[in-house]
């Protein structure tokens, strides 16, 4: 697996690092545009969600789950 790629994006009106593997933004990036929304819309949709777990491990698990669900 590669190394983890940083992007920036803006939750709730506040600038803030997210580092993720490149495979993780990939889904992340389809399950977006699948539902016709943009990469910062769904990821504030997670971090509302995500309650205590860390912003980038709820990216990861929402990943899983949406690789998962397209498997099958």
């Amino acid at each position: 697996m590669a190394g983890l790629k940083k992007r920036s994006v803006n939750l709730a009106g506040h600038a803030t690092s997210l580092a993720l593997e490149p495979e993780f933004w990939a889904v992340l990036e389809r399950a977006a545009a699948k539902d016709g929304g943009s990469l910062a819309a769904l990821i504030q949709r997670i971090d509302n969600a995500r309650g205590d777990r860390a912003l980038a491990s709820a990216c990861r698990v929402f990943a899983l789950n949406e690789a998962a669900s397209l498997a099958g």
